[in-house]
């Protein structure tokens, strides 16, 4: 694989960083070690300017190149871990209890950190490259936050590049694919509220049990029914509790929580419009009454079909060749950054692993210099010297 001789000779350095960010996750917005681990190396590689504390805890370094050139590029990677105990047994597994990396974050983290000092040492560019390192991917939308403080403007950001790994692809290949990539990913949460009694006397009762799960049968309707047969919708119960505890209680109401995911703003109008109407209106015929609370959380991310392409020059010339992705139901909060900004995602392999968000998943080290490379390149190729 045509890497850089540069990320083979600093291979250990930047595994044992990921493997030490590994052990000691940490969750959402409170990624303060990992956080202080990242400025500090950032300073340690010269950078122009770091800069804490955007997005609560994010980072950003600043690396001016040799030229003069007044282009701006943003290179993001995730820090934050997973509520998941860690089963790998690793000798640099986990040492805090109900958190791991699960996801990656931690092999995104070192291998941006390896292109910085890279970059830092060569400044081979002409221009200008901002490093990101944003907290809270997992469901906080810590992207979001860094763009409301200002991320894209205070530096200038023109273009912004992202990347993701991913098991069951070989190591260090790369896939992507333009426009629509990964799902919105709403949160759903119904109450349905009838009159509770005794299991024995169910006609004296609303039963709100039997309504709850008439309205979880009927939202699967939605994407049998309702939506175009060949577009992307998800419609997804994860959680069902009663007011009552016991075997001989008809309960007064339930809780249902779930997602809904979506790939196009048109599918995401029409799930929150009936999931609303079909509780709603099941409830009332059941005598009952349903509350419904839907939640736009992380928005469709969608590549950029100029920098989709430029992306996978970049990959090709790394790896040999770049696939085309395939869609991903799953939610990004990269998605935030791409509203803000032109850019591209892309999928790296993580090999034959555990999938992600699984307690036996390890972000594979073998990837760490085709990750790298792809950072560099990103630059490099984007931002050339003259001459």
């Amino acid at each position: 694989m045509p890497v850089k001789n540069r990320f083979a000779e600093l291979h250990d350095e930047i595994t044992a960083w990921r493997r030490d960010i590994h052990e000691h996750p940490e969750i959402l917005f409170e990624t303060h070690r990992t956080s202080a681990l990242v400025a500090e190396k950032l300073k340690d590689f010269g950078c122009d300017e770091v800069v804490t504390g955007i997005g609560r805890t994010g980072v950003v370094g600043v690396i001016k190149g040799r030229g003069q050139g007044g282009k701006v590029i943003g290179l993001r990677a995730d820090m934050d871990a997973l509520p998941i105990e860690e089963q790998t047994g690793v000798e640099y597994a986990s040492k805090t209890p109900g958190a791991m990396h699960a996801c990656g974050h931690d092999g995104h983290t070192a291998m941006l950190l390896g292109a910085a000092k890279y970059l830092a040492e060569t400044r081979n560019f002409d221009g200008t490259v901002v490093v990101i390192f944003q907290p809270a991917e997992e469901g906080g939308g810590g992207g979001k936050e860094m763009c409301d403080d200002g991320l894209m403007e205070r530096w200038g950001v023109q273009e912004i590049y992202g990347m993701h790994n991913w098991p069951g692809q070989p190591v260090g290949a790369f896939s992507i694919r333009s426009g629509a990539f990964f799902a919105a990913a709403d949160h759903i949460e119904i109450t349905v509220t009838g009159k509770g009694g005794h299991a024995a006397k169910p006609h004296e009762t609303i039963d709100p049990t039997v309504c709850a799960a008439q309205i979880l049968t009927a939202l699967q309707t939605i994407a049998s029914r309702n939506a175009d047969p060949i577009s992307q919708i998800v419609v997804s119960i994860c959680s069902f509790q009663t007011s009552s505890k016991s075997f001989n209680v008809i309960p007064t109401s339930v809780h249902m929580m779930g997602t809904v995911r979506t790939m196009s703003n048109e599918n995401r109008d029409l799930a929150e419009k009936r999931i609303a109407e079909i509780a709603e209106g099941i409830a009332t015929g059941f005598g009952a009454k349903a509350e419904v609370h839907y939640k736009r959380n992380y928005p469709v991310m969608a590549n950029h079909d100029e920098q989709t392409e430029f992306a996978a020059e970049v990959a090709r010339a790394v790896s040999g060749d770049c696939n085309e992705a395939p869609l991903v139901m799953g939610g990004e909060d990269f998605a935030f950054m791409l509203e803000e900004r032109p850019g591209a995602y892309i999928l790296m392999g993580n090999g034959d692993t555990a999938n992600v968000h699984h307690p036996l998943y390890n972000f594979n080290d073998e990837a760490i210099p085709a990750g790298c490379s792809w950072w560099a390149e990103i630059v490099e190729r984007r931002m050339p010297l003259a001459g």
